[in-house]
């Protein structure tokens, strides 16, 4: 039985496509890059900051300038937070408005770091109930590992079999099985073009937060 849900942040709480959308494409002015569209930044943004840098400049990784631009783009997102066009996806206040009602446990499982985290979840009175937020920094392996999610379930004392974890990218699917959590994909995040939200393999994919609900307690 369905006792506590896990969450991931970006694409699934939280659409922050437009600081993202607005931090690269200053930073691509200053060296004289193009653009990158809304369209664009929504696939990729689940994928990370280091993913962010190569879409915006055409590089890999291994590029000697790489370093570099991924700080220099993680020092305008740190920037960025106090001025965030950031918001709660249509649906999720009152989802973990009722969890907060029915004492339904809840939590936070995301690869971004405390830094940025905390901040965000702050400006937020909804994320605020949160009863555990691990990030990044909180653990030696970001997702796909499963070590985030544990420590969550560990935290919150609650059974991996008996928690959802819900996220809106392959790496939080993967994570959850790998945890022994049941996973949820949710259509409404930023579902990478490459890889088709049915193709995933959750165990449930849904459209709505409200959705939610009827898994609690199944």
């Amino acid at each position: 039985m369905t006792t506590t849900v896990l969450f991931d942040l970006d694409g699934t709480l939280l659409d922050s496509e437009r600081d993202f959308t607005r931090i690269l494409n200053a930073q691509l002015a200053a060296y004289g890059k193009p653009a990158v569209t809304t369209e664009q930044m929504r696939n990729t943004v689940s994928s990370g900051a280091r993913a962010m840098v190569m879409l915006g400049f055409g590089i890999d990784d291994n590029d000697p300038r790489f370093p570099a631009l991924l700080d220099e783009l993680l020092e305008r997102y740190d920037d960025c937070i106090p001025r965030s066009d950031a918001e709660l996806f249509p649906g999720i206040e009152p989802l973990l408005d009722t969890f907060n009602r029915q004492d339904t446990p809840w939590g936070i499982v995301t690869n971004k770091p405390s830094r940025f985290t905390m901040p965000l979840i702050e400006k937020f009175q909804a994320l605020q109930a949160s009863q555990v937020v691990i990030c990044a920094d909180h653990v030696k392996e970001r997702k796909p590992d499963p070590e985030g999610i544990l420590m969550a379930c560990q935290t919150l004392r609650c059974a991996p079999a008996d928690t959802l974890y819900v996220g809106d990218h392959p790496k939080d699917v993967q994570a959850s099985a790998a945890a022994g959590t049941r996973s949820v994909g949710v259509r409404w995040g930023y579902i990478p073009e490459e890889h088709p939200i049915d193709t995933w393999r959750a165990d449930h994919v849904i459209s709505t937060p409200a959705e939610i609900l009827a898994l609690i307690g199944s």
